[in-house]
């Protein structure tokens, strides 16, 4: 009997324990009840930018910019490339083409390298590497060429890339520099035959105006002096 009391009471006190556990747990979930947000996400503050409209890279005087590149800083700059190129005459080709003789060479085709479909379709419509597309191209080559192989983030300045063309231009490039393009004409020199035409226009009827003002004299001392009509 005694036994049987012992038993009920353990049995008795695991139930209630067990209850204990589970209204806790519903009481927990009740107070802290996950409510998904109305709009998914989160608002990031971002100050608007009214400095201006974005800086514009401009078109680059080949003929100018290329003579005073800094060589050497190009090549510090190609180390990036060769990882993926080699820049040796005869060299192999590695992940991208060999760069030797690159400037002027028509894309697409320098033998024994596999180009992708976007590059070949380049090359066909556009003769040769000349230092206006290899400097757009190497600006960004993906968003350039449409399936290009080339990965290569890009090199976002604008110096660093006059740097690196001016030292591939060294490595057995056949694309002579362009002259550089003309300084612009003064305005001012437009403006002088205007400002002289107009004064020469301002003052005509100055002139003009002593001129007939001794004329209407003339003709009122002439009345003057003109015998009287007869009668009077």
């Amino acid at each position: 009997m005694s036994d049987q009391l012992g038993f009920n009471k353990m049995a008795g006190a695991a139930l209630g324990t067990l209850l204990v556990i589970f209204g806790l747990g519903e009481v927990l979930n009740i107070a802290f009840a996950y409510k998904p947000p109305a709009k998914q996400g989160y608002a990031i503050a971002v100050q608007e930018d009214t400095s201006g409209a974005a800086p514009v890279d401009l078109p680059i005087d080949w003929g100018t910019e290329l003579p005073k590149a800094d060589v050497n800083a190009g090549k510090q700059v190609a180390t990036k490339c060769q990882s993926c190129h080699n820049l040796d005459q005869n060299g192999p080709n590695m992940t991208g083409p060999n760069l030797w003789g690159v400037l002027g060479r028509q894309p697409g085709t320098h033998p024994g390298f596999a180009y992708s479909d976007g590059m070949k379709a380049f090359g066909q419509k556009q003769p040769i590497w000349d230092y206006a597309h290899i400097n757009q191209f190497i600006s960004g080559p993906q968003a350039y060429i449409d399936g290009t192989k080339m990965t290569f983030v890009g090199l976002k300045q604008r110096q660093d890339r006059i740097n690196v063309i001016a030292y591939l231009h060294t490595l057995g490039s056949n694309l002579p520099i362009p002259a550089p393009a003309p300084a612009p004409k003064a305005a001012a020199s437009s403006a002088a035959p205007a400002a002289s035409g107009s004064a020469a226009a301002s003052g005509a009827p100055a002139s003009g105006a002593p001129a007939a003002a001794s004329a209407a004299s003339a003709a009122q001392s002439s009345a003057s002096t003109a015998p009287a009509p007869a009668g009077k």
